[in-house]
């Protein structure tokens, strides 16, 4: 066997090599991810969180959440906008973070407002009147108003401080932890965490998902 032929032969075997190591590698990153989605979906599946959409859609995205948070203000109509088009595929779950200075106040009133089954208008109306109750970053409690919803406000302040609205905030807060959660809006879709924050990295991955489940 000459020269040329044994050069030819390893190229060709250092090829396979490489192509065998390469499909490896992907396997093997694809795995984790689904391993870490998996992983990920006992902390994010709580039933205490609110919801809306269908609850067998097959596309869920958990939102992590802080109701003082500029940038959950500006994202929160565009995902409400995902989910009106596609109203049967899509589901929604928020968690609460409170990473503002006093932002437990307006989360605690969020859990309370649940109870009432008002949580939905809660939110909404926090988020639209949310500049006139932030200030530097910064909670100013006394200047909330959440009367025009329907709500008993007796019921929610006596229920803000109640035993289980502790426990889920706690739990909320826990989890975020547990998953590395340290800003807000972050966000999973279907136990798959953004790679890097932006709508267009959270349509992309919701996307993927609703190729991967409706075909």
């Amino acid at each position: 066997m000459n020269r040329k032929i044994i050069f030819v032969v390893a190229a060709v075997t250092l090829l396979f090599v490489f192509a065998v190591g390469t499909l490896l590698y992907r396997s093997e990153r694809v795995a984790d991810l689904q391993s870490a989605a998996g992983a990920n979906q006992a902390l994010l599946a709580r039933f205490h969180a609110p919801s809306v959409g269908r609850q067998d859609a097959k596309v869920h995205i958990v939102e992590f959440l802080d109701p003082a948070c500029e940038t959950c203000r500006a994202f929160y109509p565009l995902v409400k906008k995902m989910i009106a088009e596609h109203p049967e595929r899509i589901r929604l779950s928020v968690r609460h973070v409170a990473f503002h200075p006093g932002s437990e106040f307006v989360v605690k009133a969020l859990e309370a407002a649940k109870k009432q089954g008002k949580y939905w208008q809660t939110l909404e109306t926090l988020l639209l009147t949310q500049p006139a109750w932030v200030v530097n970053h910064t909670v100013q409690s006394e200047r909330v108003r959440l009367d025009g919803i329907g709500l008993d406000l007796e019921q929610l302040k006596r229920d803000m401080n109640d035993a289980e609205v502790a426990r889920v905030i706690e739990q909320d807060r826990a989890d975020a932890k547990a998953l590395n959660v340290t800003k807000t809006p972050e966000y999973f879709v279907n136990g798959r965490q953004l790679p890097s924050f932006g709508y267009e990295q959270l349509t992309r991955l919701v996307q993927e998902e609703l190729a991967k489940h409706y075909r």
